[in-house]
């Protein structure tokens, strides 16, 4: 047998493990008809991102899923790919052209863009060596890009069909601006923040002089594009004033009072500004009202001429010299301080404008219905279903999403203009001449798509679409997604209304949403903090296994995650204790020969370790199913460390020295557990697994297309666990008292075991070598009825009681001696924490964890001073 080194070193492995499954095509799909299929499509990183370590919680989530089903029979298709990003990739390269004194004008469209290709050349594939890194098991050779050839076509075509049908549309409308990008945002693209602001009261006069009204505003330079004072129809103080003009403080435009149902009562005076063309409620009631739009800010966020004496000055510069105006000339009634929910761009945090601006939009409603159908009606699920009520809500209220951007790097808009006739031409090959007149004299629209236009056709686009292909065929619709909450808008819901409309089916059936990673004290990760944790780092400190099972094993359902390096170098811990039971195995493989395991013919021990595997294969399965990603680690974790190292590992060494058949069996077991265990952890942590697997006597070319393990109900066995418990209680009792008494590890203890039971007594004599050997016993007593032993320590069992006596073990004067200055000890830390507990500031003013923790520490406390307590009755016996 192959002899492992006594340590494991990652480094190095895991690139010839990673090189290998790549070599032998194990991540490509066969195409096998007789196969189930499974297909999952990478949520694709901007080709501007390096890997962080919400990606990697992301992608081994979506790994341990795709190796799973690999194993279990699966034709696997995990579809990678990356997104070429607009405005970030066109912010990143037009940093380098101002490094240069250059801008992308000095350049010209045409060699700007041939620049951002370049860059994305050099750079853009740096976060998949990193995901490889990881482990990621994606079929490379299907690598896609939201720009390459195929998915261009898929973008085009979805516009020109959505043109067709009356779904796009060109106009006027108010939109989100950034003008530091200087592009259009959705709605879902600006961040909104509360900002310490203020509220503004100002008169407004009516034009017959004969009083005023007082309107709040929370951005007064806006005032400059007021086209109406609104109020509400059924508040009594204005309803008289209805219908009346009013003049425009520093501009002297007059303006109408009307009345809408959407006004706030309640919000300042209950009067409120109406300024079209810069907020979207007041876009909306314009349109009700038909009210003029006044445009009094440009697309740099600089007053227009609209603006009169404000022309020309930053939109901050205007407020300030617009506040000091109105004082000045008496308009300004009282400012207050105010918390202002502020728009800010998702990509460069600037301030956003809502602003008029002729652009294009999806009509959005008629794509929204059937997508809230598919959901409401159980085709897609959604995990965990508390997100249900939020895609639904944000679904319910959907409005029209502004496709154009006013960037060069992107999808270009399929839309040209005849300068001759004026005729709009949305078309899938360019156009030579204009259909209605004939003329070549045409105009490309200039503005790009929406980077989440073309991402909204990825599920199909990846696969082919427009094309009949064979992976369409085969793999769509795609079986789940993973992803995390904060594209459940940008992304997800948009993948379902295309999916939808130009599949005609689902994209998905299940759609996983799992929660941020936080730092260890629950805080968002920021660089400005210090508290990120780069993963590469950590793959390079502890190895990917390490870091992957950390993440699995913290994936709760709903919660964020804590996470901390010492939770990392917590599960290297684990990865180590894997490596050495390996070692003990191949070790003890002397004269090893295969048998056939029937459980007749097998120790308790092993009868017991075979039937726990079983019922752990179980509950791994069930949990994955159930997207339970932390409870199937768990599951593993506590097997493999607690019931299969600590307890049959030590028990295996009772047959192994006892040679024969005997040692035969042990042998066997402890291979087939070992192994068993490899393959299901497999898909947490690959790239050990795959090493070991390799040591160890198999049949197969690599552990990653070996079968995933199944329950062999031939080993299951509740009779024999609760053998075997009650095995393991009277050593974990017997332990515990060497532990309180501090005695030597390797002195035998005399004991004495007390029960009523005749079956019990049965059970533990013929199991008693194996007490022996993992409690470290000796003049083992096991009776049916007796007089429990004075001056001796006990543990009162379910069916037994356990005594040693302590008469020749311990020094008894020394020994109350400690016990009492502990208790002292343990009893004054309990009068702190009591007094904690009941003072009524601590309880409301203290963190709810710090809370739980002292009322933890209480319940410990309190049991380890009956225990201390307990124990000096028992030598207090001996002494008199």
């Amino acid at each position: 047998m192959k002899e492992l080194p006594k340590a494991y070193d990652f480094r190095g492995l895991e690139e010839k493990w990673y090189r290998y499954w790549e070599e032998q095509g194990y991540f490509r799909p066969k195409l096998d008809p007789r196969k189930p299929k499974f297909c999952v499509v990478i949520p694709p990183p901007n080709v501007t991102g390096s890997l962080h370590i919400g990606h990697a919680l992301n992608n081994t989530i979506q790994d341990i899923l795709v190796r799973y089903r690999r194993m279990d029979g699966y034709d696997v298709l995990w579809l990678p790919g990356t997104d070429h990003a607009g405005i970030a990739t066109q912010n990143v390269v037009e940093r380098e052209l101002a490094r240069e004194g250059k801008t992308r004008h000095d350049l010209g469209r045409e060699a700007f863009l041939q620049r951002v290709w370049q860059w994305k050349e050099r750079f853009g594939n740096r976060i998949i060596e990193q995901l490889k890194r990881l482990g990621a098991s994606c079929d490379w050779s299907r690598l896609r890009f939201t720009m390459d050839e195929g998915l261009s076509r898929a973008v085009r075509e979805v516009f020109v069909r959505l043109w067709e049908e009356g779904l796009i549309y060109r106009g006027d409308y108010i939109i989100n601006w950034c003008p530091r990008c200087h592009t259009a945002l959705a709605d879902i693209e600006v961040e909104h923040k509360p900002i310490a602001g203020n509220l503004w009261y100002i008169r407004y006069p009516l034009t017959d002089g004969s009083g005023e009204v007082v309107v709040a505003t929370t951005r007064p330079e806006t005032m400059l594009g007021d086209t109406a004072v609104a109020v509400h129809p059924e508040d009594e103080r204005y309803r008289n004033l209805i219908g009346r003009k009013i003049k425009l403080p520093l501009i002297g435009r007059e303006i109408p009072i009307i009345a809408d149902k959407s006004v706030d009562p309640e919000f300042g005076t209950g009067a409120v500004k109406v300024t079209p063309a810069h907020d979207f409620a007041d876009f909306e009631m314009a349109r009700r009202h038909n009210l003029p739009f006044v445009k009094i800010m440009d697309e740099n966020g600089r007053m227009t001429e609209e603006a009169g004496p404000y022309a020309g000055l930053d939109r901050f510069e205007a407020r300030k010299k617009v506040v000091a105006d109105l004082e000045a000339q008496g308009f300004l009634v009282k400012t207050e301080d105010y918390e202002v929910m502020l728009g800010h761009c998702y990509r460069c945090d600037c301030v956003v404008e809502p602003l008029l601006s002729k652009q294009w939009f999806v009509r959005m409603k008629p794509l929204a219905q059937p997508a809230t159908a598919a959901v409401e009606n159980g085709f897609i699920r959604l995990v965990p279903e508390q997100w249900n009520n939020l895609y639904f809500d944000w679904m319910y209220k959907i409005r029209d999403w502004c496709i154009s951007r006013q960037i060069w790097w992107g999808h270009r808009i399929p839309a040209w203009t005849c300068q001759d006739c004026g005729k709009t031409i949305v078309v899938r090959e360019d156009p030579e001449s204009c259909p209605e007149c004939g003329s070549k004299n045409l105009r490309q629209e200039e503005d790009v798509l929406d980077t989440w236009f073309s991402s909204a056709l990825w599920p199909f686009s990846t696969l082919g679409w427009p094309e009949k292909t064979e992976d369409l065929k085969a793999f769509y619709p795609t079986s789940v997604l993973v992803t995390s909450f904060d594209i459940l808008f940008f992304w997800v819901a948009r993948m379902i209304m295309m999916g939808l409309h130009f599949m005609g089916n689902i994209p998905f059936r299940t759609v996983y949403i799992h929660a941020l990673v936080r730092d260890e004290k629950g805080q968002k990760m920021s660089k400005s903090r210090g508290n990120v944790i780069d993963p590469v780092v950590m793959i390079e400190k502890y190895g990917a296994d390490a870091l992957r099972f950390t993440l699995a094993a913290l994936a709760a359902q709903g919660r964020d995650i804590k996470l901390s390096e010492s939770r990392i170098e917590g599960f290297k811990h684990f990865v180590n204790k894997i490596w050495n039971a390996a070692r003990f195995v191949l070790m003890n493989l002397e004269d090893y020969e295969p048998r056939e395991l029937k459980s007749e013919a097998l120790p308790l021990p092993s009868r017991w370790i075979l039937s726990r595997l079983q019922k752990t294969i179980q509950k791994v399965r069930d949990r994955l199913e159930a997207y339970e990603f932390d409870q199937a680690a768990l599951a593993i974790y506590h097997f493999f460390w607690h019931e299969f190292c600590d307890w049959y590992v030590e028990a295996s060494k009772l047959y192994l020295r006892e040679g024969g058949e005997a040692k035969r069996l042990a042998q066997n077991v402890l291979l087939h557990v070992l192994e068993t265990s490899l393959r299901l952890l497999h898909p947490f942590m690959p790239f050990v697994t795959e090493e070991l697997w390799q040591a160890l006597p198999h049949e197969g070319q690599s552990i990653m297309v070996a079968p995933y393990p199944k329950v062999e109900e031939k080993f299951v066995s509740p009779e024999t666990e609760k053998e075997m418990d009650l095995v393991r209680e009277v050593v974990v009792a017997v332990r515990g008292i060497r532990a309180d008494y501090r005695l030597h590890p390797t002195r035998k203890l005399p004991v004495v075991i007390l029960t009523s039971e005749e079956s019990v007594k049965e059970v533990l004599r013929e199991h008693s070598p194996l007490i022996e050997l993992l409690a470290g016993t000796e003049a083992l007593q096991i009776e049916v009825s007796g007089e429990r032993p004075r001056g001796a320590a006990s543990v009162v069992l379910t069916e037994a009681e356990v005594f040693v006596p302590l008469a020749n073990l311990v020094d008894v004067a020394q020994e109350i001696k400690r016990l009492s200055k502990e208790k002292e000890k343990y009893s004054k830390e309990l009068a702190r924490v009591r007094a904690r507990l009941e003072n009524p500031n601590f309880i409301e003013k203290a963190p709810e964890e710090v809370v739980t923790k002292e009322k933890i520490r209480a319940e410990e406390l309190t049991e380890k001073l009956k225990r201390l307590e307990e124990n000096l009755e028992r030598l207090k016996e001996i002494e008199t």
